[in-house]
């Protein structure tokens, strides 16, 4: 199963490494992993910063990317934008929400998220304008609410029923950036979610863009240092709220990344082998 992973040097023959230091790899699901030098990468310096190195998995790592580039290149957000991030509270999403307000500058942000402690979070320590609870009885009625008058840009991490509703919520020529599809992944055919606001799209001439943040590695190096960059300014916040840590063995790693589709996580869900 592939994986990124932080790992410790025990042994090798390639020079520039020293046992004990630790790296960013592709161990895959795996507690050994004899492999190329060339393809492993010394963690950057944070001096300075009170960052753990887990956070070169997530916030400063592919999900950061994911979502810089979602929001600058694929969505085009600018400061006259309204934005709406779904899975808010997550790895992804609770970077897009920073960006989108702090780095940007976007009009409004609002985020969607799960239960009313994630949403507060999103909120106070994100700085997202506002955040609607899916998980609420009135979630449609508010999420219109908050999105009254339209909005320009959705940032769509989950798929499903919130993708199909934020159709009839974007602008004329809105553009959604879709990143992931969480509500979907573990459904087959016959039970996944059909769009049924599929005319919107035409009427409305929404654009929608599917994107992997591979497409972009050319570019990573500078947006990585751009991210640092805002952290040290701090407009971006990264620290332990940014991502859940499980502790466990081998054999609990398919439990723990169960938490993903459960909603039992905030921030990036990293398992730490021990």
């Amino acid at each position: 199963m592939h994986a990124r992973g932080i790992c410790k040097v025990l042994n090798g023959n390639a020079k520039g490494w020293e046992e004990g230091e630790l790296v960013l790899a592709n161990p895959g699901w795996s507690e050994y992993a004899v492999l190329d030098a060339a393809k492993c990468q010394k963690l950057p310096n944070l001096e300075g910063l009170d960052v753990g190195v887990t956070q070169f998995l997530g916030a400063l790592g592919g999900t950061g990317l994911t979502a810089w580039f979602g929001i600058n290149e694929v969505a085009r957000a600018g400061a006259e934008d309204t934005v709406v991030v779904s899975g808010a509270a997550g790895a992804t999403g609770s970077m897009v929400v920073q960006i989108a307000k702090h780095i940007i500058g976007c009009k409004r942000v609002v985020g969607i998220a799960g239960g009313v402690e994630k949403c507060q979070w999103v909120k106070e320590h994100l700085g997202a304008d506002a955040c609607v609870d899916y998980k609420s009885a009135s979630f449609v009625e508010e999420l219109k609410r908050e999105t009254e008058g339209f909005v320009e840009v959705y940032f769509d991490n989950v798929g499903g029923e919130i993708l199909d509703l934020m159709l009839t919520r974007i602008k004329r020529h809105g553009r959604i950036a879709a990143c992931g599809a969480v509500a979907e992944y573990n459904k087959d055919g016959a039970e996944g979610y059909g769009i049924k606001n599929w005319f919107e799209v035409v009427s409305n001439r929404i654009e929608i863009k599917g994107f992997i943040v591979w497409d972009y590695l050319g570019k990573a190096a500078e947006a990585t240092k751009e991210m640092v960059k805002a952290t040290r300014e701090g407009k971006i916040k990264i620290d332990a709220g940014n991502e859940t840590v499980v502790e466990t063995g081998f054999e609990g790693v398919p439990e723990t990344w169960m938490k993903l589709f459960e909603g039992g996580n905030r921030g990036k869900l990293i398992t730490k082998l021990v």
